[in-house]
Parts: structure tokens; C-alpha cells; sequence
């Protein structure tokens, strides 16, 4: 671009909406963040050279801020080396023959990843790349289809690449998990990465991964699938029942509030198995769920009624227990908005649970107490009662204030018993 200037400039007031050095790293670091730079690197196409349009001042503006444009351009034209420009010639009918940039050319995707400060991170990821190759060549696809995640996994991913090859070769081996001998692979391990692990067993059958298969959930292993998921396994325990792992009874810990009911001796604190609690003959006819394990431990005692220990979102120990749906029973959770996602969840099983002290009245009366939810739940709730969806949404809408919640553990302890004792509990 010429030392032309026609007239004064008026960078103060012109117009920033051309491409940037800044702008243009943005588009290759976005490329980079969609794992297309890393994709191209391992199986090129004809996407290089790669043209990167920019935007560039108009006649208009060329002659309004000459100054602002030829600062402009000549910041492009300093970083050449990474990329060639292509130039566009502007303003010759108004103020003369300007060449300006208007293509960045990148020859290779080395060096557009070079662009973005990421050639040691490529060189990574073409060692891990190989790495699974060498494995077995079919993984090489889940390399294509989860580059960033392989980069960020590192060595990770070769180890579970071993955990998928060897359950391809020994399906239903019919032992827990901790019993799997391979190096590097310990129980924690393949919980990590049990859906990695999945994904490229699915590759190496060359089958879609499980939870993609018709009539499966989506995502089956994540957050949001088991929240919505109303009477799902864990998540360790379905990964241990599709490839036919045994896995540890799901175990359920109760109280017995009534010292009148014989149980085992004079046990009242007690943890059976899902299946035991199912077959429980008890005459109980209320049950309080609590999430706390001091209010759990702390409930008096009480004529024909039970106290459950809550284990947050999953209730699948409690679905074959059909004598519960002949029991009042109630949840006490926090008063926060997954506190109530959890009761939600568990009248999917057991839809006649009522709640207790998660009210607005309660919520009010311990201001001092209250914090901050930092995550809280935006999901469609369809179990609650009138009452329950009106607080539920005054706490997502920050009608309290803020993010507020109630932890049930910070309830005044005279308050929670008054509200109990009125109830049918």
C-alpha cells in the first residue's frame, strides 16, 4: 500500500469492522479449537493452501482514514512469513491505485497451526496418532473423530486404546473390574474413561458406540442423560453390564425409627443390598429420605416409620421396592434447584413422594444461612406440584436473590422437627 494520503485522517472516528492480524489468528484458532487444523494434519484433503478472506477498507474509508488503513495493512503485511497476501487494488477512481491485503494464504497446515503458537501441541498429537495406528489401524478413526480430546487424554488414550482391545478379545470375561490385569489399568481408570473406552471398542466391531445404537439413550454415561434418566444404573455399573463385567450390589442404608420393630437384634442403622431392601417385610407405613447424614442419624424415633439415607440423583435401589408404594414417603433435600431435580427424579419412580421443608416459608426463615448455587439446574421439571415448580422457578430466576440455596443440614434443627412432627411422618 503506497504513502498516499489525500486528505486529513479521522482514525478517531473510523470504522473497525476489517480483519486484523487479531482477527485473522481468531479464524485459525477456531479451526484449531473444531480439531480441523489437527483432522487435516492426519489426513490431508485439498484444503491447502488454505484463503482466508479478509475484510478490508472500502474506497470510502480508504479516503476518509487514510492513516487508520495503512496501520492496517501494514500489520498484515509485517506477519507475512506464516502466510502469503493476496492484494486487491482500491480507491483508483476516487484517490488512486491502493493495494490492499485481501487474502491470507496458507500454504500448509503446518503452517496455519505454526499461526496459532501450536506446533508443539501437532507434534503431540502425530506421536498419539501413531501411537493407536500401531495399536491397530482401525483406532485411527477415533483419532479423526475426537482429536482434541486425544490430545488432552496423551498417553491416556493409548492405555484405554489396550483396555478396548483386550475387551474385543475377551468379551463377558465375568470378573470385576479391579480384577483386569493390563499395566496401567486400575479400577478409577476405567470409571475416567469408560466412554472413551466405549468409543473405540465401538470402532475396533466397527459398530456405532453403544449409547448411539436405535433405543438407547443418548450419552447415556453423561451428567445431564443421568439426571434426566429417571431409574438409571450408574454409570459404572452399566459399563460393567455391557461388557459383562461384575460389578458390586447397589447397597441401601435405612433406620428404623420404631424401637417396637424387631430387625437384627437391637441393629437400627442398617445397609443391605437393593435386592434386600426390595424384600423387606417390615410394618412400616411412613418413610422420610433425607440427603444429610446427620439428619439421618439424628431423626427421633417414631411409630411404624423408616429413614432413608439419599444418594443425590439415582434411585435405582429403591425401584423394585413395590412396598413402598403402600408407605408414605417423603424427600428432604436441600432447597436448591437440584434439590428439587432430585425429588423430580424420584417420583419418576415413586410418584406418590411428598416433600418436606423445602418451602418458601423455610427457605425465608434462614436468610442468614443461605449460599450461593453455583450450577444450578435450568431443566423442565414436570413432577413438581404447584407450590414446589413456583419456588423451583423463583430460585432459578434469581427471585431470592442471586444463585440462593438452602443445604437442609443448615435448617434450624427445633424448625425441622416442629414441620416433621406435623406431618403424617
Amino acid at each position: 500500500m503506497p504513502a498516499k494520503n489525500t486528505g486529513a485522517s479521522k482514525s478517531a472516528g473510523a470504522p473497525r469492522n476489517w480483519t486484523t492480524l487479531a482477527g485473522l489468528r481468531s479464524l485459525s484458532a477456531a479451526a484449531w479449537e473444531r480439531g480441523q487444523l489437527l483432522r487435516e494434519a492426519l489426513e490431508p484433503t485439498e484444503a491447502y493452501p488454505r484463503r482466508r478472506a479478509l475484510k478490508r477498507p472500502s474506497a470510502a474509508e480508504l479516503r476518509d482514514d487514510y492513516a487508520a488503513a495503512r496501520e492496517w495493512a501494514t500489520e498484515l503485511f509485517a506477519s507475512v512469513g506464516a502466510y502469503t497476501v493476496e492484494t486487491v487494488d482500491v480507491g483508483r477512481t476516487t484517490i488512486g491505485s491502493n493495494q490492499l491485503p485481501a487474502v491470507a494464504v496458507f500454504a500448509r497446515v503446518e503452517d496455519e497451526v505454526a499461526f496459532v503458537g501450536k506446533t508443539r501441541e501437532l507434534g503431540r498429537f502425530r506421536s498419539l496418532a501413531e501411537g493407536l495406528t500401531r495399536l491397530d489401524p482401525a483406532l485411527s478413526a477415533w483419532a479423526m473423530k475426537r482429536p482434541l480430546q486425544l490430545l488432552s487424554l496423551g498417553d491416556a488414550a493409548l492405555t484405554a486404546a489396550r483396555v478396548a482391545l483386550w475387551l474385543r478379545v475377551n468379551p463377558g470375561p465375568g470378573i470385576y473390574l479391579r480384577q483386569l490385569s493390563l499395566p496401567g489399568v486400575h479400577t478409577k481408570f476405567i470409571e475416567t474413561h469408560r466412554r472413551i473406552i466405549d468409543e473405540m471398542l465401538a470402532v475396533l466391531q466397527n459398530r456405532p458406540p453403544e449409547d448411539d445404537l436405535p433405543g438407547q439413550d443418548s450419552a447415556l454415561d453423561k451428567e445431564e442423560s443421568v439426571l434426566e434418566s429417571p431409574i438409571a444404573r450408574t454409570p459404572a455399573a452399566r459399563f460393567a453390564g455391557r461388557h459383562g463385567f461384575l460389578h458390586p450390589p447397589e447397597l441401601v442404608r435405612f433406620r428404623v425409627l420404631d424401637p417396637a420393630i424387631p430387625l437384627l437384634g437391637d441393629a437400627r442403622d442398617v445397609m443391605v443390598t437393593a435386592e434386600a431392601f426390595s424384600t423387606l417385610r417390615l410394618p412400616i407405613t411412613s418413610v422420610l429420605v433425607t440427603e444429610n447424614l446427620v439428619n439421618f442419624l439424628a431423626l427421633p424415633h417414631r411409630p411404624r416409620s423408616l429413614a432413608l439415607f439419599g444418594a443425590g440423583y439415582g434411585f435405582s435401589a429403591l425401584r423394585d421396592a413395590e412396598w413402598l408404594r403402600d408407605c408414605e414417603v417423603f424427600y428432604w433435600g436441600d432447597l436448591d434447584t437440584h434439590g428439587f431435580r432430585i425429588l423430580d427424579q424420584l417420583r419418576s419412580v415413586h410418584p406418590h413422594v411428598s416433600s418436606v421443608l423445602m418451602d418458601e416459608a423455610t427457605l425465608l426463615a434462614h436468610r442468614e444461612a443461605w449460599s450461593v448455587e453455583v450450577s444450578p439446574s435450568r431443566a423442565q421439571l414436570t413432577r413438581l406440584t404447584a407450590e414446589e415448580a413456583e419456588v423451583y422457578e423463583s430460585l432459578g430466576n434469581n427471585r431470592y436473590g442471586n444463585g440462593v440455596r438452602l443445604e437442609q443440614e443448615l435448617i434450624r434443627w427445633d424448625w425441622a422437627l416442629e414441620r416433621i412432627a406435623a406431618g403424617p411422618v
